[in-house]
Formats: structure tokens, sequence, C-alpha cells
């Protein structure tokens, strides 16, 4: 059933994550919700792809680690499709770096695994309107765990992409690596919040970038915020 079929107000969900006790819970979530439906399940990221061609869900539930294909390849090759699902990563604080990389690859955003039941529902329902869940104070924590190895080449390469924008779209890129809000952006600019998000649109645009998490992380990697 594909997504206008299933109706605007329906959420479809895919699950993915090898242990069979974290999908149970998580299809016992999920079932709790009368605009969420759970589509399909799958304990490898290897079916990952043939799941979402036969389902067409709106977020796919991604756990990390698995035994033969990842949830950072299957999110890479998700989000490589024309039309993709938005991933929402599962992990713990242990898979910093390969959250990351997922979040580069264009996840919309991670979940804990003890994060209460209420909370991950309201998430997906969140990634399926084209928002990021992940909060100010662990978008800093997460990048600052990142290897420096390459940090100054990082840096030059985000200096690069970042002067494809203006003044104005800059400085909104650099209040979203800060985590803040369309509301809060438009206070600090002394701008309407239809004009931020008409800027947050035209950043995404001009990066070729999924969503704010990215837009954070290439700030960060500019070391355009403070003390980055």
């Amino acid at each position: 059933m594909s997504r206008t079929e299933r109706g605007a107000r329906e959420i479809g969900v895919v699950i993915v994550d090898d242990d069979a006790l974290v999908r149970v819970g998580l299809v016992m979530m999920m079932g709790g919700a009368p605009d969420i439906r759970v589509l399909a399940e799958a304990e490898d990221g290897g079916t990952v792809l043939d799941l979402v061609e036969r389902h067409s869900p709106d977020v796919v539930l991604m756990d990390i680690r698995m035994p033969t294909v990842d949830g950072l390849t299957a999110t890479e090759r998700l989000r490589a499709l024309e039309d993709p699902p938005e991933v929402l990563v599962l992990t713990t604080f242990d898979a910093d770096e390969h959250v990351l990389r997922a979040l580069r690859a264009g996840a919309a955003g991670f979940l804990l695994k003890d994060t209460p039941p209420a909370e991950i529902v309201e998430s997906v329902r969140q990634v399926s309107r084209g928002m990021s869940v992940l909060s100010p104070a662990v978008t800093r924590r997460l990048v600052d765990r990142v290897g420096n190895s390459d940090h100054g080449a990082r840096a030059g390469r985000a200096r690069e992409r970042l002067a494809a924008l203006n003044g104005r779209e800059l400085e909104v890129a650099v209040a979203v690596g800060e985590g803040r809000s369309n509301a809060d952006i438009a206070s600090r600019l002394f701008l309407s919040v239809p004009t931020v998000k008409t800027h947050v649109s035209s950043i995404l645009t001009k990066l070729g970038l999924n969503n704010r998490v990215q837009v954070a992380l290439l700030v960060h990697d500019a070391q355009l915020l403070d003390g980055g």
C-alpha cells in the first residue's frame, strides 16, 4: 500500500532491529497509537530496501548494530532512494560515531532505546512531518565526540560548502547549528517565522542536505559555533 493510499493522517512504520524483544516492544508502542501502523519488521538491514519498496513506509525505525548489514549502511541505501522514508536511528551512547555517520547520511535523528514509549511514538510523528528529533545538548555531545584526525580538512570543506549561502542564510544556518527553533531564530534575527522557514528550505536546497541535523553538523564542522 502506498503512502497516499494509507491516507494523509496515518503514518506507516517499518521496524528494523536484530533483537526480537525490542521489536515486540516497539510494535506494542506503535500499536497503541491510532495514527501509526507498523507495516513490517526486519531483523537485519539487508532486507530493508525490499520492505520499503513493498510497503512505502513514512518512517523506518533503524537499529545501528546488526550482524549482516548494519543500520548505517542500510540508512545510506535508503536515503539514496528517489523518494526515501525518514529514518529514525535506535542506539545507545556508546555508538556515538556511528550515529553521527547515520545523521550525515540523512537520518532524521536518533532515539536511545530506553526512551519513554510516549516520546518514541511522538518522535515517529515528528520525523514523519519532516522534523528532526535531536536535542541541542545531545547534538553537541555527539558532534564533540567525533575523532579529530581530519578536523582541519573537514572545516575547510564545510566552509567551502557554506560559501554557497548568502549572509542571512548563513546567520540562520548558524542558529540552526545552535539548536534553536524557528521561533527563536525569528526573534533573534528580527524575522517572521515563515521567513525563517523559507531560509531553512533554501539552505537545505543549496547545500543538498535532507534536514536540520545535517545543517547543524556542517556548521559545527566549519567551526562557526562558540567554542567550535
